[in-house]
């Protein structure tokens, strides 16, 4: 099919004028496998209109807090690369909440957590949860453990 024989297809600039996403994040999702484009002679980007109900779902996908890889592997899920339907948004965003709800969860811990702590400069090392003495915390892996709801484990008391 050339781009002459389809009316259907829609240059990059217009699907970042039509889905409120810069052309750089469109050629992006296309390089991750998100979107596809075909061709014309000149090698310019087109899309399939679809495609724009594609974006929109990526868009509420990242809305509701689903990093690019787990919007991957839901698109994966899909048959031949088409576009969402209704009834698969349906199913996808049931599938979704529970790992929604745990960033619910560990976002109110973390807001709790935080009325007592000014972000370490700290007051007070005998009420820290943050208080990692002989960095007892690099077992449990990269990044701020405590606050990404590991619980601090028996420490000894600030001298």
């Amino acid at each position: 099919m050339t781009i002459k024989e389809n009316n259907n297809l829609i240059s990059i600039g217009e699907l970042a004028i039509r889905s409120g996403m810069a052309a750089s994040a469109l050629r992006f999702y296309e390089s991750r496998g998100l979107i596809s484009s075909v061709r014309n002679g000149s090698q310019r980007r087109h899309f399939a209109r679809e495609v724009l109900r594609r974006v929109a779902f990526i868009k509420a996908a990242q809305t509701a807090g689903l990093t690019l890889e787990e919007i991957e592997n839901t698109l994966a899920s899909l048959p031949d690369q088409r576009t969402p339907t209704k009834q698969d948004w349906e199913k996808l965003s049931r599938s979704w909440q529970d790992l929604i709800q745990k960033r619910i969860d560990d976002l109110t811990a973390l807001r709790d957590q935080l009325t007592s702590c000014i972000g370490c400069g700290c007051l007070s090392l005998k009420s820290c949860a943050l208080y990692n003495p002989e960095d007892i915390a690099k077992t449990r892996g990269n990044g701020a453990r405590y606050l990404l709801g590991d619980k601090p484990g028996k420490q000894k008391n600030p001298k």
